[in-house]
């Protein structure tokens, strides 16, 4: 088996075909292989490929500097826009606290 496909999410080799996709036996990641990456993807906590203009929900309270009160988890945040070359990948605006930078890691896609 040297052509195995490894997934890209989780690096396994246990990857078969399903229709045109890879799918991952693994963490059940699917990905078309023939797809050429276009740079670098930028994920929620749940794996799936945020975009420019996505809504996504807080998933944790996040503690804000300079703010009396957290960003409460299961706030609603509209319009991101992503940074790949940055630590904290999401550029936002927040109702009641105004511009702000998100990690992928604490939202998910809504």
């Amino acid at each position: 088996m040297s052509d195995t496909i490894i997934c890209p999410k989780c690096q396994s080799e246990f990857t078969y075909e399903q229709d045109n996709l890879q799918v991952c036996s693994q963490c059940f990641h699917e990905w078309d292989p023939n797809e050429v990456a276009s740079g670098e993807t930028i994920l929620d906590m749940n794996g799936n490929e945020l975009q420019n203009g996505d809504s996504v929900i807080v998933m944790k309270d996040l503690p804000v500097k300079g703010a009396p009160k957290p960003v409460k988890a299961g706030t609603k945040v509209k319009n991101i826009r992503l940074r790949p070359d940055s630590d904290h990948n999401i550029d936002c605006k927040i109702d009641g606290f105004g511009a702000m930078a998100l990690k992928s890691e604490f939202v998910k896609k809504a």
